[in-house]
This record gives structure tokens, C-alpha cells and sequence, in this order.
């Protein structure tokens, strides 16, 4: 087509395909040339949808015999609506008609009338999907509150859609069709309580919704605030709809959702049609119809990796933006920090405010707070202690090495074994743990032990370990003033402690002190006398020796909780997060809150996907685990500049004065 390129070429009329970066990025990844200029008949024409641009494209076709190609946002599209400026992450490209469009076949209709939709492993990853989506609550907009109130269960929910939506004229309805749909609701449930769901687009206050005031009841009432759309599902007795999305949501929510319109998802034996499309006469499964519109259909979007992706890229995607979009929409103060901590929190968070003083935070504000800082937050619900994650940068933070990982905690903080923490409470509640969260959490074991990835990341070389056929032990050093030990330890408090009372339980091993990087880089306190050790692993590869050792003994390190996920033996000396739930060799009483008996898959996934949160460096936004993995991996991220180099070299000359800049 269009010459000698191999890829078509696509010609458009319209601003958004050149404004809109993202679409146009999309498109592209798709195997298309856009192009602006006169097409031939052997080229193609992008328009958006039936959007009121599209008529001049499809105009040009008929004169030119260009084929038209109907664009269109995908049915999981972004946190807030386009109206709100914000780009897609995935695109419909359907070469008939739009989908929505039931006038004929669109190329999702056809794909859904004659694909197999018989292979194995795509109906367990659809099933997944859907479970995934359910339990997460995704949906094609996702600015809304998880913990949003709710109406009582046992209500008939009704789908309003916005004035001059294509889906519903194209869709074979209009105007009247509202009217009659919530008459029917009325009529097949007489006496129930009816809830009509406002649009997002009609909450943002950018078009006009079917209902209003003048349309409620005794009985009726509108949900205009942002809702989770499962939990609403959930507890609806029956769900009404014209063609909204929401109604393909019902239809995984488990509901046959009562449809006046014809929808894409119509006609397949999910709904109750008042208004049957003869030439849909196929009968689906949930799995069925939501693999061919999720998983086939679709072209989604990776914009971490630039680069088309698969549907479980884009609920991770999701996931990781709705999240920091909803812990972070109300803004922080930051109370306490080191002038250097400022632009990271910045961009990791969002814009806040710094304040010196609990006195200067503003009242009702959300705070944010080192966790071992002395103005550590209050028990409170809008104050957060902040860490490091478990998967922090490649290179030290107390070089001054931006973290690309955070936990914020609003019970304690995962190191602090004398009380609860949000990290307990994850661990504890991950027993339960579904399919789809097991698989994703033991891709990313896999994915860490392949890379040899750890928390810091540094490039070190693997001493040689002459044992005599001895029992190796490693045993890992901290930094002397760690709070993990201040708040994790009741007996063996010290690294010369340590080593020595694991010399005792051990005397015939091969014993293998390795400090702390910290320690070795001379930025914190905690070189020992390690006389009691055979072998002192000195600038060497803290991950390349768990695999070569039988067991670690440790306090509080996290080398523990990194030797637990590679299966080695962890005997823990201390009360670090990993331990007391049957995972580890404990070698003192354990806090008795810890009566779950998770296995190694729900401790990590607590740990290394619910519980932190993570920023990828190069698209400076929220971001999965995966994401920072490819990072660390690779190490494509930006150097640290030379303040940076030059503020940490002085913080190690001064090192005895690191209180002062510490947090």
C-alpha cells in the first residue's frame, strides 16, 4: 500500500491525531504511517469514532476510494476522562466500523461471531483478567474513591449516559430509550429502590447526562459522586442500561444486565435485549466475550517501555496510577525533611508543602514523615510514616541515591516489631491471596532471582570461599543505629553480638560476615572486630553469596527477607517483617500478632507489590514493580548530577556529623 512501504499509510483530517501524542504513538506501534496530504485508493483514513471530525474523512474516502479506519479509546482507557486531557492506554482500530457502531459488523463483532475462543490457556487468562479487574475495581475511567459510600444493597441500578454519546445513536437508541428504560426498571421491579449511576463526564461537569432532579423519586435516587463500579455492582439486584461500558462491567460483575440500546456486547446470550440484533445469534461465555474484547481486539498501550503490550500489562499500569492517584489527590505536607529528600518526594508524590514543625502543618492536611525521624507521624488518619522500599536504586541512599521505591504507613512501619504496621496487616490478609495475584507475584520472584536484583543494587565482585566442606553461614551486618534494630531486636542488639552468638549455635560452620554497605562506604556507623568470622566479605556481592551458602543468620537485615525469597534458610535473631509467620528459624519470641500462616508467594506479595509503592525515573510518574525491575536490570535511569555527587562525597568526609542531615 502506499508505494514501497511495507507498513499502509494513513492519512488523517483531523488536529487530535497530530496533537494527541500518545494516540498518535499508539497508532503507529499498530503497523500504520500517519501522514497528512491526498490519499490513494490503495491508502486508508483515520478517523476518531463517529466524533464530529469523522465526517470529513470518511467525505474524502468516498471521493478517493480510501478505505476509512474508525479509531477509538479502548474499554480501559485511563484514570480521568480525555475531557480532563488525559491520554489513553490502549485504542480500538476497527477496519469495518466502529464497534459500538450496530448498524453491521465491526471487526470486534466478527471476531466475537467467528473466532474459537476453544484454547485452554486463553480462557484461564481471560478468567484471571476478570478477576483481576473485578477484585481491583478497574474501569475504563478510575477517578474514583475505593472506600466511597455506598447505597444499601438490594437496589435496581440504572446507567445514565451523556447527551450526544455515538454509542447511543449508533447504537440503534436515542433520548427516549432513558425514559423508557427507567419506566421498565420500575415496572419489572415495582417498590425497589432505583439508583441512577451518573457519568464521569457528567460528575466533571464537561456533558449533560439523561437524568436529573426532575427525573427522582420516592424511590429514586442519583449516585452522582465517583463510585467503584464492582462494589455498586455487587450489590444491585438487577442493572439497567442503554449501551454504556458499564454495562460489558456488569456482565463480568456476574450480572445479564437489561440493555435498550445494541452495544458490542449484545446479542451474545450475556443480556436481556430489548431490542435484538437478529444477526448476533452466537452464544458466548463471560471468559469468550471478554477475551475476544480485552485480550484480541484491543491495541494497549505500555508508555514505561514505549511499546504495544498485553492486557495484564495495562492492569498493572492501572493499578499503580489509580492507587497514587488516590492516596495523593488531596496533597501532602512534608514535615521534618533534609533539604535533599525535597525533589524526590516532589516527583514521586506530587507537589506538596515542607513544613519544620508539626505546629506549621495546616489542620486537616495529610502529612508525610520519616519514619525514623523524632517527629515520627502520629497515630492519626491523615498522617503517613514513610521508608525505603524493599527494591530501592541502584546505588546507596546514603549516597544521596533517589529511592524508586517508597511504603507509606498509617498504622507503624514495617521495621517496628512493638507494634502493628500496615505491612502486618497485608501479610496477614494475603493467606487469601487469588490466582491472578499468585502469578504476578511468582513472575517477579522469577524475574529478581533471574536479574540478581536486591535492594541497593551496587556492582560488586564474588569473593572466593575456601570452606573445607564446612557449613557456610552468612551473616549480615547493619548499620549500628538502624532502627530495624532499635525497634526489631530484644537480645542480639549488636553486630559483634550477632557474630558471636551465631559462632556459638554454630561452632563447626563456615562463618561469612559481610558489612553493610553503608558501613563500608563509611557513611554510617557499625565496623566491627569480625575476628569470629572465617571469612569477611568486604565489598562483595551480598546476592551472588546467598547462593553459594547453606543459611543466613541475621537480626533485622533485609539480606534475610532476600535469602527467603531465593529459598534459602533464614534464623533470625531479631523480629524483622518476615519473620514470625512460619518462614524463618526464630530465635526469639516473636510479636504475638503474628498468627497468619502465610506461604512465601503471599509474603512477597504483600511485600513487593501491596505494600510499596514504585516511580519509574524516566516517565517520572507512578509505576508497577515490573517497571522498576527493567530499570534497575538495566540501569536505564538518570545519573546523579554533580551536586548530588559532590553533597555525598562531603557527607562521607563528615560522617561522624551525619546527624545533621540524616533522616
Amino acid at each position: 500500500m502506499g508505494g514501497s512501504s511495507l507498513r499502509p499509510r494513513l492519512f488523517y483530517f483531523n488536529t487530535g491525531f497530530f496533537t494527541q501524542k500518545q494516540v498518535r504513538r499508539i497508532v503507529e506501534l499498530a503497523g500504520y504511517d500517519l501522514t497528512l496530504g491526498k490519499p490513494g485508493s490503495d491508502d486508508l483514513i483515520a478517523v476518531w469514532g463517529k466524533s464530529p471530525t469523522s465526517g470529513r474523512g470518511e467525505k474524502v474516502g468516498d471521493l478517493t476510494g480510501a478505505n476509512v479506519v474508525h479509531v477509538e479509546d479502548a474499554f480501559l482507557r485511563s484514570i480521568r476522562p480525555g475531557r480532563d486531557g488525559e491520554p489513553p492506554i490502549g485504542l480500538t482500530i476497527d477496519h469495518q466500523r466502529p464497534y459500538f457502531d450496530a448498524s453491521g459488523p465491526s471487526d470486534l463483532e466478527t471476531l466475537l461471531a467467528t473466532s474459537a475462543f476453544d484454547d485452554t490457556a486463553q480462557m484461564d487468562r481471560a478468567r484471571l483478567a476478570m478477576a483481576r479487574i473485578k477484585d481491583l475495581s478497574l474501569s475504563k475511567y478510575n477517578d474514583f474513591d475505593l472506600d466511597a459510600p455506598l447505597p444499601d444493597p438490594g437496589y435496581v441500578l440504572v446507567i445514565d449516559q451523556t447527551k450526544g454519546d455515538a454509542s447511543i445513536t449508533y447504537g440503534g437508541a436515542d433520548a427516549s430509550s432513558f425514559k423508557e428504560m427507567l419506566a421498565w426498571a420500575q415496572e419489572d421491579h415495582p417498590g425497589a429502590k432505583i439508583v441512577i449511576k451518573t457519568h464521569p463526564e457528567t460528575q466533571g461537569g464537561h456533558r449533560a447526562g439523561h437524568f436529573s432532579e426532575a427525573d427522582l423519586g420516592p424511590n429514586i435516587n442519583l449516585l452522582s459522586t465517583p463510585v467503584p463500579p464492582y462494589p455498586l455492582m455487587e450489590g444491585a439486584r438487577a442493572v439497567y442500561t442503554v449501551s454504556s461500558g458499564m454495562g460489558f462491567e456488569a456482565i463480568l460483575a456476574g450480572h445479564k444486565p437489561v440493555v435498550f440500546g445494541q452495544p458490542f456486547y449484545a446479542g451474545w446470550g450475556l443480556t436481556d435485549d430489548r431490542q435484538p440484533i437478529d444477526r448476533r445469534r452466537r452464544k458466548l461465555t463471560r471468559a469468550q466475550l471478554f477475551a475476544g474484547a480485552m485480550i484480541e481486539y484491543p491495541k494497549w498501550y505500555d508508555p514505561y517501555r514505549d511499546q504495544l503490550c498485553a492486557l495484564e500489562d495495562v492492569l498493572s499500569t492501572l493499578e499503580a496510577r489509580a492507587r497514587a492517584h488516590r492516596e495523593d489527590k488531596r496533597g501532602y505536607v512534608a514535615l521534618g525533611m533534609k533539604p535533599w529528600k525535597r525533589k524526590p518526594l516532589t516527583e514521586f508524590f506530587g507537589p506538596m508543602q515542607f513544613a519544620k514543625s508539626r505546629e506549621a502543618v495546616p489542620q486537616g492536611s495529610d502529612e508525610l514523615v520519616w519514619a525514623s525521624s523524632p517527629l515520627r507521624a502520629e497515630s492519626r488518619p491523615q498522617s503517613f510514616n514513610l521508608e525505603d522500599g524493599f527494591l530501592r536504586s541502584k546505588g546507596l541512599g546514603a549516597d544521596l541515591i533517589a529511592p524508586l521505591s517508597l511504603v507509606r504507613d498509617q498504622t507503624g512501619i514495617y521495621y517496628d516489631a512493638t507494634g502493628p504496621s500496615d505491612l502486618e496487616s497485608l501479610i496477614a490478609a494475603s493467606v487469601d491471596l487469588p490466582d491472578h495475584a499468585r502469578q504476578r507475584t511468582e513472575a517477579l520472584r522469577r524475574t529478581i532471582i533471574r536479574k540478581g536484583l536486591s535492594k541497593y543494587n551496587l556492582d560488586r565482585d564474588m569473593p572466593k570461599i575456601e570452606a573445607g566442606g564446612r557449613e557456610i553461614i552468612l551473616v549480615p551486618g547493619q548499620v549500628a543505629d538502624d532502627a530495624s534494630i532499635r525497634f526489631g531486636t530484644t537480645e542480639v542488639t549488636d553486630n559483634a553480638a550477632l557474630l558471636s552468638r551465631v559462632r556459638a549455635d554454630f561452632p563447626d560452620a563456615y562463618l561469612i560476615y559481610k558489612p553493610h554497605p553503608d558501613v563500608e562506604a563509611g557513611l554510617r556507623d557499625g565496623k566491627i572486630d569480625a575476628s569470629e568470622a572465617d571469612q569477611i566479605a568486604q565489598d562483595a556481592d551480598p546476592i551472588a553469596l546467598i547462593a553459594e551458602v547453606s543459611r543466613v543468620a541475621t537480626m533485622t537485615s533485609l539480606l534475610g527477607f532476600e535469602a527467603l525469597l531465593r529459598d534459602t534458610p533464614v534464623r533470625c535473631y531479631g523480629q524483622p517483617f518476615y519473620a514470625g509467620w512460619g518462614l524463618t528459624d526464630d530465635r526469639v519470641a516473636m510479636p504475638k500478632r503474628r498468627t497468619a500462616r502465610p506461604d512465601l508467594t503471599a509474603l512477597l506479595y504483600a511485600s513487593l507489590i501491596a505494600y510499596p509503592r514504585y516511580f519509574d525515573p524516566i516517565t517520572k510518574t507512578a509505576c508497577p514493580p515490573e517497571i522498576v525491575l527493567d530499570r534497575l536490570a538495566s540501569g536505564d535511569m538518570p545519573k546523579p548530577g554533580a551536586l548530588n555527587r559532590l553533597t555525598a562525597k562531603l557527607q562521607g568526609i563528615f560522617a561522624g556529623y551525619a546527624h545533621l542531615w540524616r533522616r
